[in-house]
């Protein structure tokens, strides 16, 4: 999930085509998971909401899964 985040992320800063098939899947995929934090924050640039927005829903991804992880592991 985190990965996925992570590819939007890098597409929007990249300024992929958002015509292409692939590009509006992953910017869907990406805004699903993280319509919990997207426009938490409001700042005045469309970048730093993305990185943001996106990047704490990643980065909350990337915990929860090495906490379940971790878990599994010392059973």
């Amino acid at each position: 999930m985190a990965g996925l985040i992570i590819l939007w992320i890098l597409m929007y800063l990249l300024e992929a085509n958002r015509a292409n098939a692939l590009v509006s899947f992953v910017q869907d995929a990406a805004h699903w998971l993280a319509a919990w934090s997207y426009d938490l924050f409001t700042f005045d640039e469309a970048w730093a909401r993305v990185v943001t927005g996106y990047g704490l829903a990643a980065v909350v991804y990337l915990a929860v899964g090495h906490a379940v992880a971790g878990g599994l592991r010392r059973r």
